[in-house]
Parts: structure tokens; sequence; C-alpha cells
């Protein structure tokens, strides 16, 4: 097992990963910009390394910083959390370079994982399905619309570098098709440095579908179901459950170990989520995150396993601690991602926090680094903390998350509990019946107003 392990993330998902260190009795070393220096992470760890000034270039996406960082106090791990360094296959390779293991996947995966081409292709050989488009990126116009005319309108550009919406435009007709790739590629090049795009089958009123899988780099893979996470604004996820109102038991068995035994052929190690759309009874693969979600919660609430602790484990060498028998899903959980925005414009209210409470009892959870007098620095997401609540039926759960919402205090910033106040008394969301355009659909017509 690792003796120290550097933190490189901040906010909520570093406090997350401290708590799990403390409880395998490995000693932290916390990372922060000059703007966390009063960040809970920061208190609670064994050591603390400023490593720059606020902006993330020069902090934590800053690696000789944290490779100094790591040597000053004899790290021999490094967990990046999500984000940031999380998905940077090359950061993987640097730490093995300096003798520091990198908690996550092997290299060679983040990188084809991170490449959405790439990953089509794997996923297509691994059996995995995938959405019908363009075997590889699409390098002009007339190519575009001979793939289009072939997989039929709408069509979807997609950055093959992508994520988090951008560089992502829908295409209804021929006619819209030139000005989609014009404007994709721009986006993907100012937000990754890659202009290449590719075509996917535009799928009207998906789901969004994920599995977690978790390997042990030697063949051994599991699933530990899915999670829905259709609520969606601008491609961000808003709320998150487990399992998925949309699924039963047979759907989700047979599509968990098709994804398991993708897995175990690619000798995956670590955590890590295959993505789907979901339409009509079928699915459809759109990408692999190579790392810890920011949704992980939901799942662990469902299987009562900790998905740190063992990501921590596979990574130092361990066997996994369960087999696929061993996963029984166990009620409903509900994530809300509470956020220093308006309720309805959505612009970020970076400030001081002046009074903070949050609720409890039995089966709610909240992951949150920000306290009573913490001010949310302007520099990083805002994400205030996310408020997960557990029942022992779906219905149960969103009864005990309607209590807890309204017990949620944040004063002094805005933030988005009202519009889950009004979601989680909507009656779309009571049965379940939602895709992942009916969030802004349900926004545009001023329904989350409060």
């Amino acid at each position: 097992m690792f003796e120290k392990i550097l933190i490189a993330n901040r906010g909520e998902i570093a406090l997350r990963i401290l708590r799990a260190c403390k409880e395998l009795g490995i000693a932290t070393v916390a990372v922060h910009s000059t703007a966390d220096a009063d960040a809970m992470h920061v208190r609670l760890a064994d050591e603390s390394v400023c490593i720059g000034p606020p902006a993330a270039r020069d902090s934590y996406l800053n690696i000789p910083s944290l490779l100094a960082a790591c040597e000053i106090t004899g790290a021999d791990a490094v967990h990046p959390g999500y984000g940031f360094l999380a998905e940077n296959a090359r950061f993987a390779e640097i730490l093995s370079d300096h003798n520091v293991h990198f908690i996550g996947p092997k290299a060679e995966h983040i990188r084809i994982m991170g490449d959405k081409i790439e990953a089509k292709k794997t996923a297509q050989r691994l059996g995995i399905p995938v959405v019908p488009g363009s075997e590889g990126g699409i390098t002009n116009d007339e190519d575009a619309h001979r793939v289009a005319a072939e997989i039929g309108f709408p069509v979807l550009v997609k950055a093959a570098s992508g994520g988090g919406g951008r560089g992502m435009k829908v295409a209804m007709t021929a006619d819209d098709l030139s000005q989609a790739l014009s404007t994709a590629r721009t986006e993907a090049k100012a937000a990754f440095g890659d202009d290449s795009v590719y075509l996917e089958k535009y799928l009207s009123t998906p789901r969004h579908i994920e599995v977690q899988v978790l390997g042990d780099g030697k063949g051994n893979a599991i699933h530990l179901g899915e999670r829905d996470c259709s609520l969606q604004r601008r491609h961000q996820k808003v709320w998150e459950e487990a399992p998925s109102p949309a699924l039963n038991a047979s759907q989700r068995t047979e599509i968990g170990e098709i994804v398991a035994a993708a897995m175990r052929e690619l000798k995956y190690l670590g955590v890590g989520t295959v993505e789907f759309l979901y339409e009509d009874g079928r699915f459809y693969f759109i990408e692999m995150n190579t790392r810890i979600q920011v949704e992980h919660p939901v799942t662990e609430m469902i299987t009562g396993i900790d998905l740190i602790n063992e990501q921590i484990r596979v990574a130092a060498g361990l066997p996994m601690n369960f087999t696929q028998k061993d996963i029984v899903l166990d009620g409903h959980a509900i994530e809300c991602r509470i956020n220093a925005e308006h309720p309805r414009t959505f612009r970020p209210s970076p400030g001081k926090i002046t009074h903070y409470h949050v609720p409890g009892g039995l089966g709610i959870r909240v992951d949150s680094a920000a306290y009573q007098g913490y001010t949310i620095p302007p520099y990083y997401d805002s994400l205030v903390g996310k408020l997960i609540v557990h029942g022992r039926t779906r219905e149960e759960c969103l009864m005990r998350l309607r209590r807890a919402l309204d017990e949620f205090v944040v004063d002094g910033v805005e933030t988005t509990l009202p519009l889950f106040r009004t979601l989680v008394r909507t009656q779309a969301i009571a049965d379940g019946a939602y895709d992942i355009h009916w969030l802004e659909h349900f926004l545009a017509e001023g329904e989350g107003k409060s």
C-alpha cells in the first residue's frame, strides 16, 4: 500500500479523497493555489504545499510544481481526482518516470479513451454498441455530406478531443451541415487545441446512461450498475440517480456485463465510467471517462462500496475486495449538484458564504468542502457541494430529497437550490419521464423559476 498520497485537486473531491486516505491509514499531502489557502482539505491534510497563483494553468495544471511537491514531501503516489490532470496521459507517464504512482488507469487507456474517434473504434472492437456515424475524423465537407446521407439526418458534429458539450453542433438538414462543421471545428480548436471532428446519428429523445466499472489491470473487472444522468443543461449534468428509472433488471444486467467483459479484455485498471445514449430500448456508446466521476456517490449509496478506497487499492497492486456476485443494488439514490450560480440565469456567484447549514438524517449525505465564512473563489468551477440522498425506493428517495433540500441553507451567494426544490416537486421528475433535452425545455418555458 502507498505510504503518502498527494491529492492533485481541490474542493469537495480533494476532501473526499483525503477522507478515504485517512480511513486507509495513508498520510496525505494537499496542494493548493494561493486562492485556496483556507480550503478545508488544506486544513485537514497532514502536509500542504502551495503550488502557485490562482489561475489553474499556473497551479493545479502546473506539472513541474506538482512534481516538486511530490519530491519535497516524499509522496509516493498522486490521486488526480476529476478534472484538471485526471485524464492527462502524459502526466501519468511523467509521474512514472519519477517513480511516483498515478492513481488511475494506464496511460495508454487514458490516451485511447481521450480521443473520441479512437474510443469509438475500441468500443466496437470490444463488443460495445455504438452510435452510427463516421468511421473516423471528417476532413472535408464532401465527406461529411456523404456520411450524413448514409446515416440520415439529423446528425451531430462532435469534437474528437471534446467534452462538456464544447465542439458539438446539431445539423438538422443538409443545408445546416457546413455551418455546423465550421462552428464545431472553431470551438474545438479554441477549447482543446484540436479541430478534428466526426459525425454521429443524432438521437432525438435519448437518456444518458452510464455504467460504473472497476478493474484490477490484470484482467479482472466488474460493473456496479448504472447511473441515469439525463437531467442536463448545455450538456452539463445537473441531477444524477441510480438505478435508472428507465431500465429493468435484465437490461441492467445485460449492458453491465457487456461493459465488464470489455474492461476485462482491455485489462483496465481502476475506476471508470462507460457512457451511453439510450433510446427505444437500445444503448449507444458515446465515451468513456477514465477517472472517478463527480456523481460516483450515488453508486456508493446503493452498493455500499467506497469507490475511492477501491481505486487506491487496485492502483497499489492489491486485489479487488469484490467479485461481480458480491455486487447487490440496494434501494435508490439521487444526487443534486449545488452550484454557486443564479438559479435562473446560471450566472456564477462567487463570494463569501455567510450562513451554511447542511441537512441531516437517515440516508442523507453531503459532499462539500464549503463552510460558514468560506469564500468561493471566482477562478474555478462553481460547485458548492453535492447533496446525495438514499431511500429504499425511488418514491421514498424523492420525499427524503424534498425534505433535505428544504433544510439546506447557503446564504451570501446565489445557488441552484431553488431550481432543485422546484424539480423535486415536478410531476415529470416524479414519473422519471425525462430525457437529455427535458431540463432545457423546462427552463426555456420558465417552469424552473422560483
